[in-house]
């Protein structure tokens, strides 16, 4: 029986033949991005957006608007656009670079982080990939700069280089002179390879072994999230809430992922309670090997199935054990791993309970633009695409970001849960804010 992937190269080759320079296919980090939209009522994509504020009047909205357009066409994947053709999932590449940037004017009453909000909420699945939105901020007399992708088209590891090539187009003596067409061309070939690579990784890697372990490993998970809880939320809310903890980074040294993932218990027991498997998602992986760097969405989800029974975990090397040996499956691609998990009888969609991330804030250069650099900032408020969202960024310290969903978890609830994790993970006393 052929694998998903090789159906998938089936199905595209027969739509656009062996190779096309307008419509190429898709890994499968970005179908899986095309089944959470399908799955979603409203067809809402998963966004990654960066917030940054400058002095006001630093600027200026037509050089942002060139260098853009230069940044997109540099680069395929944000030139183009994820869509489905014929129920077949595929990236539409347009003769000419697809970007826009706005100005979303304020509403009477309404703050800077507000008209974001409102344009993000707007968002048209079948618009371009990146999108920037620049909005005046009166009150602190400041340009709040967001740079927004569909994550169908950029995963993490694309993100320092925008915006690094961002500030250098925007500081180009003409940001809007054209990319010249051999290195477009180029640029086009390379990611071609790259996506090629790595779907023959995942062909390898979907062998009956490989998806007789998933479906063992993640037989426990039933539905894809837990119904929703009567919200205790003011009247006017935002739909999601937000806490950080900051945790002291010993010797500059980080904390281990197992060990996160380990803590992880501890949340997930205060928010969902004793008696059930909780699928955590998170990315990992990278380009496949020999092929060059180029911006896109290579990186797998992996799940993984938190216990949250009332006795003790398995501990940090336990954690660790099951971990790896999950890493050892991990180029099976998502959507390959749902339908083996499916086949035990399983209800579960592909749906995630949570999400976790880990950034390294050494290797994200700030966003400079004509020598000033701009803060980078949240913006919360946001719906949010699983009931929670963990992101954990290492540095000099440790910082865990935790938003939440407030149809499904309440704030008290989640505070605990965040609280709960910080423990687990120092147990002396961490600053919450």
């Amino acid at each position: 029986m052929l694998s998903i992937t090789s159906q998938y190269l089936a199905r595209y080759r027969r739509l656009a033949g062996d190779r096309s320079d307008t419509l190429l296919p898709v890994t499968g980090a970005q179908r899986r991005f095309v089944l959470v939209r399908s799955l979603d009522p409203a067809g809402r994509p998963d966004l990654v957006p960066m917030f940054f504020a400058f002095p006001h009047g630093t600027v200026d909205p037509g050089r942002l608007r060139a260098a853009a357009r230069r940044l997109a066409a540099r680069h395929t994947a944000l030139r183009s656009r994820v869509g489905v053709v014929r129920g077949t999932p595929v990236l539409n590449v347009p003769a000419d670079p697809d970007v826009s940037v706005t100005r979303p004017g304020l509403l009477p009453g309404e703050s800077a982080a507000d008209a974001i909000r409102r344009a993000l909420s707007s968002w048209d699945a079948q618009g371009p990939a990146m999108r920037l939105f620049l909005v005046d901020d009166e009150e602190r007399e400041e340009d709040i700069l967001a740079v927004v992708l569909d994550h169908a088209a950029c995963d993490g590891r694309s993100l320092a280089r925008i915006v690094d090539e961002l500030g250098s187009a925007y500081d180009e003596d003409d940001p809007a002179a054209l990319t010249a067409p051999e290195e477009t061309h180029a640029e086009l070939a390379a990611y071609w390879d790259a996506v090629l690579g790595q779907l023959a990784a995942e062909e390898r890697a979907e062998t009956p072994e490989a998806a007789a372990y998933w479906a063992d490993r993640l037989r426990a998970l039933d539905t894809h999230a837990p119904a929703p809880r009567p919200a205790r939320v003011p009247e006017g809310a935002r739909p999601s809430g937000a806490a950080q903890a900051r945790l002291p980074a010993h010797d500059g040294g980080g904390l281990s992922f197992p060990r996160l993932l380990d803590a992880c218990r501890s949340a997930t027991r205060e928010l969902y309670g004793t008696d059930r498997a909780v699928p955590l998602g998170y990315p990992w992986g990278g380009r496949p090997a020999g092929a060059e760097p180029v911006v896109g969405c290579f990186l797998n989800t992996l799940v993984f199935p938190v216990d949250t029974g009332r006795g003790p975990g398995p501990g940090p090397e336990g954690t660790a054990d099951a971990w790896w040996d999950d890493l050892d499956r991990a180029d099976v691609p998502f959507d390959a791993v749902v339908t083996a998990v499916r086949s035990t009888g399983s209800r579960w969609t592909g749906g995630l309970d949570g999400l976790l991330t880990v950034d390294d804030d050494t290797r994200r250069p700030p966003l400079k633009m004509a020598g000033v650099e701009g803060r980078e900032i949240h913006v919360d408020g946001r719906p949010v695409r699983a009931p929670f969202a963990l992101s954990v960024t290492q540095g000099a310290e440790i910082r865990l970001r935790m938003v939440w969903d407030r149809a499904v978890l309440d704030d008290e609830t989640a505070h605990r849960a965040l609280d709960a994790l910080t423990h687990a993970l120092h147990p002396s006393d961490p600053t919450v804010r």
